[in-house]
């Protein structure tokens, strides 16, 4: 006896109403909520209830208001997979930050910009999908995942010059936007002008002014990362301060850390080596502050008695430090919130893809200077 063969069955497939996406009605139980059981408990059509969850205009206030009670009443929830297919939009976006995940979720300045990218994205249909790309299993997965078909635009942070990640976004066509100038603008195969930043030089330029007429004259400096823009803008805020007082370039005067509080320590103690006449020093990162803090107490040295001290972000460290901290405010929440309306922007195309952003710093004074 010869057994008849079935067709395979098919995947349930999506329809489209005048470019819109719905669920076909044969792919739904009796129990759960279809586009069809919201059109007739709003009392509209099925096309009207597709162009309101797709968020079309062309919907008069009270069948829009008609319908958005029969989701809610009903509890139906739009076939996600299927509008994509059509829309071509996967409403998340991915902020993944260069940086170990104990620095991520502890240091103040991470958190100031999360916050303020969620506060900016929480009237639009993205998700923000966070990541930190440091080990190499981090960034591999990283890689995989940053691609049209997860997400519709990336944000990085804390990026170093060497970082392939910025290249690598922009040649899969997906919108980009940096948080912090890039350290080299001509460096291949990124738009130099798609960064939110604050004026880092400038809030340098400030604190070292503000020493100099606090009557200091031997003002070091621990200055961040030099492949790092907000490294190499503060120490050029630094040398544009000394310049204006008449002053050469003293290289004993300068140390290097990473933005931590061991750095910062660290680097206080190089100064203190070399220099023991410092009697003013400019930190460029809070954190680094309150680790050169500890390093001239150690040290025997009373702040700001002998050693005037002022750091850069005005992050809660700066409280918190005793003396309580002279600090560059830097406005991070404004900066995240920048960075995702920039974002949104690029990806519905309302503003040119060279767009950039540059935040005023403000010198905060407290008692250690």
């Amino acid at each position: 006896m010869v057994r008849r063969r079935h067709p395979p069955e098919r995947a349930p497939a999506a329809e489209e109403d005048n470019g819109r996406v719905s669920t076909s009605r044969s792919t739904r139980t009796d129990g759960r909520p279809t586009l069809e059981k919201v059109a007739a408990r709003a009392g509209v059509g099925r096309g009207t209830v597709s162009r309101v969850i797709n968020g079309s205009t062309q919907v008069s206030p009270a069948a829009k208001a008609a319908v958005e009670q029969a989701i809610a009443e009903l509890g139906y929830v739009p076939n996600l997979a299927a509008r994509s297919l059509v829309t071509r939009r996967t409403d998340a976006v991915a902020l993944v930050v260069s940086e170990s995940e104990e620095r991520l979720f502890g240091e103040p300045f991470f958190a100031g910009i999360v916050r303020g990218i969620s506060s900016a994205l929480v009237d639009t249909p993205l998700q923000l999908w966070l990541a930190m790309a440091q080990s190499a299993a981090e960034r591999e997965r990283v890689e995989r995942h940053l691609t049209p078909q997860h997400v519709d635009g990336v944000m990085l942070l804390s990026l170093h010059d060497a970082d392939p990640l910025p290249g690598l976004v922009e040649q899969r066509g997906l919108p980009l936007v940096l948080g912090g100038r890039p350290a080299r603008l001509t460096r291949p195969g990124v738009a130099a002008g798609r960064f939110v930043d604050v004026d880092n030089a400038g809030g340098a330029r400030r604190a070292v002014e503000h020493l100099y007429s606090a009557g200091r004259r031997v003002i070091a400096t621990i200055a961040g990362p030099q492949d790092m823009g907000a490294g190499l803008a503060r120490l050029d805020g630094y040398h544009e301060a000394r310049v204006g007082h008449g002053l050469l370039n003293e290289p004993d005067l300068i140390a290097y850390g990473d933005f931590s509080y061991d750095s910062g320590k660290t680097a206080m103690k190089l100064l203190l080596s070399r220099r023991p006449d410092i009697d003013a020093v400019f930190i460029a990162a809070d954190l680094m502050a309150a680790g050169a803090l500890r390093a001239l107490r150690d040290s025997g040295r009373h702040v700001p008695d002998d050693v005037a001290v002022v750091g850069f972000d005005d992050t809660s460290v700066a409280r918190q430090t005793e003396p309580a901290l002279t600090t560059v405010h830097q406005p991070i929440e404004e900066m995240g919130k920048a960075m995702a309306r920039m974002l949104v922007a690029h990806i519905s195309e309302q503003i040119p893809p060279d767009s950039s952003a540059v935040l005023d710093t403000t010198l905060v004074i407290r008692e250690s200077a």
